[in-house]
């Protein structure tokens, strides 16, 4: 019975997150399909559960019923010999019911661990609020870049990212370059590029792929303020929380900005920044990174989804 809790826990919770409109913050929304099918295969497996179950009761039913008949057609002294002869044996059995009941008592042990350590994912999910993540998680992690050739391949494709998109783990060597060079003939002959919720995970990979190719170009896009310790002066960090493939791989990711002198933000304060693509050597990174160079820039309240999603073409 404990089985049928469990994978119906597991269903209920895959499918609150979708009526409550939360999978966006699990998982790539691309994939939406992945979960849905999980729940139709836990439901299924319920019903399984449940036939299985039902099996094993009838099983033991039959088993009462033909001892009972059994012991209805058995004599008197039969039975007082097998008395007997099992009070010969009681010691012997004794003993080994002492060793079976060891056994049994160290599985169950291992099964009741087993039930809570699967049950305690379903009461999260269930009973606790998702958190939407904003600075704090970027103070908490830090921020960093990639080496200069750009490459993660050889990096856990479950670590966090920051500030770069990085897809490259998920292809092979060639597999990764006809993917670059298809995405940069995207955005190659756009003189203004606004990046949208849909473009901004791949528009921020290809530039920063390719940051000589669009020097100089106009590049628009929203996300939120951050000043951290290491960036002075008018420059901010302007994030996005954005999803490869979950929440394994995701990351914090964006740009170096260059806003007007005397420019106040806070961090987390959203904001609709344009301007020119330039670049600066960071000393923090110990190398040269792309920078925008506000032309523009407007306060934006926080949108309904904060995060971005990577879009293959």
């Amino acid at each position: 019975m404990i089985r049928f809790y469990i994978l119906f826990g597991f269903a209920l919770m895959f499918s609150l997150i979708h009526f409550q409109g939360q999978l966006n913050k699990y998982i790539n929304t691309r994939y939406a399909y992945l979960s849905i099918s999980a729940i139709v295969i836990l439901l299924l497996l319920c019903v399984i559960e449940v036939a299985r179950m039902y099996r094993l009761e009838q099983m033991e039913k039959k088993k009462e019923v033909a001892a009972q008949q059994h012991d209805d057609h058995q004599h008197p002294h039969e039975y007082e010999h097998h008395h007997d002869h099992s009070h010969d044996h009681e010691h012997h059995h004794h003993a080994h019911d002492d060793h079976g009941h060891s056994h049994e008592s160290s599985s169950r042990w291992k099964r009741t661990i087993g039930y809570l350590i699967l049950s305690f994912p379903i009461f999260t999910g269930i009973f606790l609020p998702v958190q939407t993540l904003d600075s704090s998680f970027v103070k908490a992690k830090g921020i960093s870049f990639p080496s200069a050739d750009g490459a993660m391949s050889d990096k856990n494709p479950g670590q966090h990212q920051f500030l770069k998109p990085d897809s490259s783990v998920f292809y092979g060597k060639e597999g990764y370059e006809t993917v670059k060079n298809k995405e940069l003939a995207e955005f190659l002959s756009l003189s203004q590029i606004p990046l949208d919720d849909n473009t901004y995970m791949k528009g921020m990979e290809v530039i920063y792929n390719f940051p000589g190719e669009f020097m100089g170009k106009t590049i628009s896009f929203d996300g939120f303020a951050y000043k951290g310790e290491q960036v002075d002066g008018d420059h901010y960090f302007v994030f996005r929380f954005g999803f490869i493939h979950c929440a394994a791989d995701s990351g914090v990711f964006g740009m170096l900005v260059d806003f007007p002198k005397g420019t106040k933000l806070n961090d987390d304060d959203w904001v609709h920044v344009t301007g020119k693509l330039t670049s600066e050597f960071y000393q923090p990174f110990k190398q040269t990174i792309p920078v925008l160079r506000v032309t523009s820039w407007e306060s934006i309240p926080a949108p309904k989804d904060p995060y971005v999603y990577r879009i293959y073409s």
